[in-house]
C-alpha cells in the first residue's frame, strides 16, 4: 500500500491517497490527527476539543480488500485523548472548518469480517427507496407494477451483508451522492442490465432531489440524464459486447480484438461496465454473423472462449487508457436469470412466474454461473484498479425480483433476466454508493 497524506491550509480537508486512489476527510477546528500504517491498512484518529473540555474523537480505519478499500468510521466522546493516542505516530494541528455531516455518513457499519457481497435478504417495510409509479424514467420493460404485477412484497427487502459486529450498508442518500459527484460524469456501459441499473440510479436520485432541474437526451445508443443544478451527468452507452460489431461485405462481424467504441469512454469520471447476457444468443436474436480474431474469421466458436477473449480486449483498453487519478472503474458482475426452479430447490418451477419471496439464507443451491469465474480471472490480471460489483450471489437469491409476465412482452415473452424497478438494481446502486463515499 502506497500512502500519502496531504493537508490543505485553505480548505478544511485531508486527502489520504492510497495507491493513487484519493480518500477525502473533512477536519475540525482545531483537529489532532494520529496516524499509523502498514502495507495493507491505515488508521487515522481525529479529535476535536469541545467547549466543555471533553473531546469528540473519530477513528477511521482503511484496509485493502479484494474488491477495493474497506473503510470504517466511528465517533465517540472522551474525557481525554490518552486512550486514543495508543496508535500515535504523527500528530498534526490543523485549523479551520467543521466536521462535515456528509463525510460522517455513507460508510455503514463494516467490521473487519464484513463482506458487502455475501449476506441475505431481510424484510424491511421502509423499502423501496422510491415510488416507481411516480418515477418518470422507468421504461415499460422494468415497470412491473404499472404492467399489472399484483404484489409489492418483492420491493420490500433490504440486503444484509454478513459479518460480525452489526455489518450493514448505509442507506442510499441521493443528495449526498449528488454532492459527492458534483461536476462529474458517470457512465454505465453494457447491455440492458446496464440500462436496468442506470434507470434505477436515475430514479433514486430524482426521488432524493425531486425539485432539482434535469434533462434527458438520447443520441444513438447513448442516453444522458443530467442534473443541471449539480453538474452531474449519468450516462448510458448501450454496447452489449463491449467489443465491436462491424458491418462488412460478408455480413455482421463480431471483432473480439477491436474496441473502437472505447472512444466514448475517454475522460469519464466513473465507468461501470457490464457484458454477458448476449454472448449466448443464437438464431434470429444473434446480432452477428461471424466472429473475427486477428485476421481469422469464424462462423462460430465456444461462447465462453469468445467472452473471455472480448473481456481481455476490454482489459487491455483499461490498461492503456485509464488514469486512476482521474477515473474510477467498476464492473457490474454477472446478473443471473431464473428459468430453472431445480437450481433453487423447486423442481416444479419452470420460470420465475409466481415467485414472491427470495431464496432463504446466504447460499444459492444451484451455485454460480460459469461466466463468473471467467470474469474474475480476467479482472485478476488487470494492473489498473478495477472494482468488481460482485452482485451475482445476492441477485441469485432474488428469484422473486424479475418482471416475469409483467415486463415488455407480457405473457408472450417471459422475462426472468431483467429486474423490476424499484427492486434488486437499487441494491447494486446502494453498494456502489457505499464504495465511493
Amino acid at each position: 500500500m502506497t500512502m500519502k497524506v496531504r493537508l490543505s491550509r485553505t480548505q478544511p480537508t485531508l486527502c489520504v491517497s492510497l495507491d493513487h486512489e484519493p480518500l477525502w476527510f473533512s477536519l475540525t477546528h482545531p483537529t489532532t490527527l494520529n496516524l499509523t500504517q502498514n502495507p495493507n491498512s491505515l488508521s487515522l484518529s481525529l479529535c476535536k476539543k469541545k467547549k466543555k473540555k471533553n473531546l469528540l474523537c473519530c477513528y477511521v480505519a482503511v484496509r485493502k480488500m479484494g474488491w477495493g478499500w474497506w473503510i470504517q468510521r466511528q465517533c465517540s466522546r472522551w474525557a481525554s485523548s490518552h486512550s486514543f493516542r495508543r496508535i500515535l505516530v504523527l500528530t498534526l494541528m490543523v485549523w479551520g472548518g467543521t466536521w462535515g455531516a456528509e463525510a460522517a455518513q455513507g460508510r455503514g457499519n463494516r467490521g473487519s469480517g464484513c463482506d458487502l457481497f455475501r449476506g441475505s435478504w431481510v424484510a424491511d417495510q421502509s423499502y423501496p427507496l422510491y415510488n416507481s409509479s411516480t418515477c418518470p424514467f422507468v421504461e415499460r420493460e422494468f415497470a412491473c407494477l404499472r404492467n399489472g404485477r399484483p404484489d409489492l412484497a418483492f420491493a420490500k427487502y433490504r440486503w444484509q451483508p454478513l459479518g460480525a459486529g452489526g455489518c450493514s450498508l448505509s442507506r442510499f442518500n441521493g443528495r449526498v451522492f449528488l454532492e459527492r459527484m458534483r461536476g462529474k460524469t458517470i457512465m454505465f456501459v453494457g447491455d440492458s442490465l446496464s440500462r436496468n441499473q442506470w434507470q434505477s440510479l436515475t430514479c433514486m436520485l430524482h426521488s432524493a432531489a425531486p425539485d432539482a432541474k434535469y434533462n434527458i437526451t438520447r443520441q444513438g445508443d447513448v442516453s444522458t440524464f443530467a442534473f443541471t443544478d449539480y453538474g452531474v451527468k449519468v450516462m448510458l452507452d448501450l454496447n452489449v459486447f463491449l467489443v465491436d460489431v462491424v458491418r462488412e461485405p460478408v455480413g455482421r462481424v463480431l471483432k473480439l480484438d477491436s474496441i473502437q467504441g472505447g472512444k466514448l469512454w475517454m475522460g469519464i469520471d466513473m465507468l461501470i461496465f457490464n457484458t454477458w447476457h448476449w454472448w449466448n444468443r443464437r438464431g434470429p436474436s444473434q446480432p452477428w454473423d461471424y466472429i473475427q480474431e486477428g485476421k481469422q474469421i469464424y462462423k462460430d466458436m465456444d461462447r465462453m472462449v469468445a467472452f473471455e477473449k472480448a473481456l481481455t480486449t476490454w482489459a487491455g483498453w483499461v490498461e492503456a487508457n485509464i488514469d486512476p487519478a482521474k477515473s474510477k472503474v467498476f464492473f457490474q458482475g454477472i446478473s443471473p436469470s431464473h428459468y430453472n426452479g431445480t437450481l433453487w430447490g423447486e423442481p416444479s418451477a419452470k420460470s420465475c412466474l409466481g415467485q414472491k419471496q427470495p431464496v432463504p439464507g446466504s447460499t444459492y443451491p444451484g451455485g454460480l454461473p460459469p461466466a463468473v469465474a471467467v470474469l474474475k480471472g480476467v479482472l485478476s490480471k488487470i494492473k489498473k484498479p478495477v472494482v468488481l460489483l460482485d452482485i451475482t450471489n445476492l441477485s441469485l437469491l432474488r428469484k422473486d425480483g424479475h418482471p416475469s409476465i409483467y415486463g415488455l412482452g407480457g405473457r408472450t415473452a417471459m422475462d426472468c433476466s431483467h429486474w423490476c424497478l424499484a427492486g434488486v438494481p437499487d441494491t447494486w446502486n446502494e453498494i456502489l454508493y457505499n464504495l465511493i463515499l
